[in-house]
């Protein structure tokens, strides 16, 4: 992929010195969107999926089977603990939002009243995040683990027990393109970033002197360490395909732990998915986990 200046020129005025170019934001990904049926065959990806252990989920929408991945060993032992627990059972898919996912495994919901506000609950821990990326991805039916937001958690540690399965929708060829190079652009910039933080002391006294060829040389620097040292990670083969055919959230990718799968059961997830919500895209009428069994 052909490589796009990474940084504009700033004014010497500018408290932060470099500007850098805006990462898109979900919201203005648009367009492009095809008829799609999007039941997955799971004979047909059985060879690629990753070798771990099934579970059968069952709930009052359905029974729905998934396969987490031995490669995110944290998460997969720690669902595996709460599922032969009863930890789930009774919770609510307390969180839907058409084609883009379910999510569920607040504890609090289990007895929520209609319209209570709910996501906040879990065990009272959180997992190191196991980000096994490119590997791992929000192709359509992935199974990922929730957090919160990386201003309170830059370590994108996961939630102990909330889960969602993605549904997500198909994206043309261009559209992927161009959310790769702003995916591109986003990690040179973040790197840059943080070199620009390191020498906030030189650009200070240079802004004070008022030395713009001293600026300007320091800018041009800290690229070249940038493109130096910074080797994006890019879409695969896999992930084009995926995301082409059966769809998903690229725009997820490498920042939440995906650590399993939808094996069987994905019907299942769209008649949640097109439930009626409220407000806070909580279903009008409940949709709870009845039990999650592991297969033996």
């Amino acid at each position: 992929m052909k490589r796009k200046t990474i940084i504009s020129v700033a004014s010497i005025g500018v408290v932060a010195m470099i500007a850098t170019a805006a990462f898109a934001t979900r919201s203005s990904i648009t367009g492009g969107q095809e008829p799609q049926t999007k039941e997955m065959s799971a004979t047909a990806l059985q060879s690629e999926i990753p070798a771990g252990p099934t579970l059968d989920v069952a709930t009052t929408a359905g029974n729905i089977k998934i396969r987490l991945y031995d490669d995110t060993p944290l998460h997969r032992d720690n669902f595996l603990k709460l599922a032969k627990e009863g930890y789930y059972d009774g919770v609510l898919f307390h969180r839907v939002i058409n084609d883009f996912m379910v999510q569920t495994g607040d504890p609090e919901s289990k007895d929520a009243q209609p319209g209570a506000m709910l996501g906040s609950g879990g065990p009272g821990y959180t997992i190191p995040a196991e980000i096994v990326y490119p590997k791992h991805y929000h192709k359509y039916g992935a199974l990922a683990a929730a957090r919160t937001g990386d201003e309170m958690n830059p370590e994108r540690k996961s939630s102990g027990s909330q889960f969602y399965i993605v549904t997500g929708k198909k994206y043309l060829p261009q559209q992927l393109s161009r959310m790769e190079e702003m995916s591109v652009q986003k990690q040179l910039q973040s790197y840059f970033m943080e070199l620009q933080r390191q020498n906030m002391d030189t650009i200070r006294q240079l802004r004070l002197a008022k030395d713009s060829v001293g600026l300007e040389n320091l800018r041009q620097e800290l690229i070249k360490q940038t493109e130096a040292n910074v080797k994006p990670i890019t879409m695969t083969e896999e992930q084009v395909r995926d995301y082409s055919t059966i769809g998903g959230t690229p725009h997820l990718d490498g920042q939440y732990t995906v650590f399993g799968e939808v094996l069987e059961g994905m019907d299942v997830v769209e008649k949640i998915q097109t439930a009626e919500t409220d407000g806070r895209d909580r279903p009008v009428e409940d949709i709870r986990i009845i039990s999650i069994k592991v297969e033996e």
